[in-house]
């Protein structure tokens, strides 16, 4: 099992940056792919980004792709997503997920994942 803590969630104006960490502990965090969604008030969980065990595979979202960037830090037990130009409709709790890693393989639904965290907010102000 893995337990999964994220921050670095806050207040922004819009089009400023923000970082996001999610901390990873218990079993070996490289056994893993991680993901990140988020969930705006009202709306469904909505899938952001999502990185291979190893990092050499990432995935994003076509809302997000050119803006956002997954990364991991496996020495470190940390994926990070890393957010630009965030506009004030990306005003939502940000989760990530994690689940047993099958080779290369990234996963874009909520469904798939095992375990997640409790979610840091994000707020886009205009």
């Amino acid at each position: 099992q893995v337990q999964l803590v994220e921050s670095g969630g806050g207040l922004v104006q819009a089009g400023g940056s923000l970082r996001l960490s999610c901390a990873a502990s218990g079993r070996t965090f490289s056994s893993y792919a991680m993901g990140w969604f988020r969930q705006a008030p009202g709306k469904e969980r909505e899938f952001v980004a999502a990185i291979s065990w190893n990092g050499g595979t990432t995935y994003h979202a076509d809302s997000v792709k050119g803006r956002f960037t997954i990364s991991r830090d496996n020495a470190k037990n940390t994926v990070y997503l890393k957010m630009n130009s965030l506009n004030p409709e990306e005003t939502s709790i940000y989760y990530c997920a994690a689940r047993i890693a099958h080779y290369y393989g990234v996963y874009r639904t909520s469904n798939e994942y095992e375990y997640w965290g409790q979610g840091t907010q994000v707020t886009v102000s205009s």
